[in-house]
């Protein structure tokens, strides 16, 4: 390895081995959990697409000239993540932007900690706490307030100080309060809840309007983002100026996501084996931080990322939460690592 390495003007794709002047490296970072990207069967689908739709659509939604495939995309997703209805657009940012800002009218805006900047709407909201103890504040507060509509803004989980959040807390809000509680769900969408996404996590409560946005471009491998939520809310959110104007994504990813299940459920599994056999591997656990099986793994200890690169092994390695702060290392798991890469990775920790 060559002192100074730097990864940050590649020209490759990445995968599970990344070469860089003419060496090698495991890599085990980035967000492509199911290793869609450099999935062989996933890309025939995609030119497939291709052969049928062409490489992309620039014209709006509003357009008087529509590709069918689009509303079908958000009824298979629809009833794939179990929602009334779904909106798909270009990226998740998107879809978490024009939601947020249809919703925040809607009444008192709370924000959970670490929310996602996507959500934002008047920059950082900073909330400093635990999810666990602003889910007790929040819940004494709209219960004891005689304002009657609240918004509530949050991640599904923290990805980087891995965390899931337990969102069994609004059972205890008053039934006389009507609540949006809009949850981007990018890092757990066809990852967590045996593939599913949040709604599987969150209790079903007639006074509580759940809406999730997210990503596709994680897990699921698209160039998309989606919004989830009743018919009311996604007609709702069809008819704002952001979905209208907007270029859809291209249907070709779309095309291969309909007809992906299969694929999906199979990196899936791999992806869950992978995460047993570190796990197994796994010596001094006290030294890293993980939840269930999400496949991301935080080094308490700083300088592991140097010892590892020094064994051709690259993992996620950057200062968090901001520029001067130390590096957050994590180890990031994909289904695109083979048993042995994980056998490396065990036995150089």
């Amino acid at each position: 390895m060559k002192e100074n390495q730097s990864f940050d003007h590649l020209a490759q794709k990445l995968s599970s081995v990344i070469s860089h002047q003419q060496e090698n490296y495991l890599y085990f970072g980035g967000t492509a959990y199911l290793g869609i990207p450099q999935n062989k069967a996933f890309i025939n689908l995609y030119i497939k697409g291709i052969a049928q739709y062409g490489l992309n659509n620039g014209t709006s939604r509003g357009n008087n000239v529509q590709l069918g495939i689009y509303n079908e995309a958000e009824s298979y997703t629809a009833k794939r993540f179990g929602a009334e209805a779904a909106l798909i657009t270009s990226s998740g940012y998107l879809a978490a932007q024009l939601t947020v800002k249809a919703c925040v009218t809607q009444g008192e805006v709370r924000y959970a900690p670490n929310t996602h900047p996507a959500l934002w709407t008047n920059g950082n909201p900073a909330v400093q706490s635990s999810f666990e103890e602003w889910s007790k504040q929040v819940v004494a507060e709209i219960n004891a307030s005689e304002t009657p509509n609240w918004v509530l803004l949050t991640n599904s989980m923290n990805n980087l100080h891995p965390e899931i959040y337990d969102f069994s807390f609004i059972k205890e809000i008053n039934a006389s309060k009507k609540v949006t509680l809009v949850i981007d769900d990018s890092h757990g969408i066809g990852l967590l809840n045996q593939g599913n996404c949040v709604l599987q996590n969150v209790p079903n409560i007639a006074h509580i309007e759940v809406v999730v946005v997210a990503s596709m471009a994680k897990a699921l491998g698209l160039d998309a983002g989606v919004v989830l939520g009743s018919r009311n809310v996604i007609a709702q959110l069809k008819r704002s100026d952001e979905f209208y104007g907007a270029s859809p994504p291209a249907a070709a990813g779309l095309y291969a996501f309909i007809h992906a299940n299969e694929i999906y459920e199979q990196a899936f599994e791999k992806l869950q084996e992978n995460v047993k056999i570190f796990k197994e591997t796994l010596i001094n656990k006290q030294d890293w931080f993980f939840a269930g099986d999400f496949p991301v793994f935080l080094a308490l200890k700083s300088g592991i990322e140097k010892s590892l690169l020094a064994n051709q092994i690259l993992i996620s390695s950057f200062p968090y939460p901001d520029r001067n702060s130390e590096n957050l290392n994590r180890i990031v798991l994909s289904s695109w690592h083979s048993k042995a890469d994980v056998l490396k990775l065990g036995a150089v920790l």
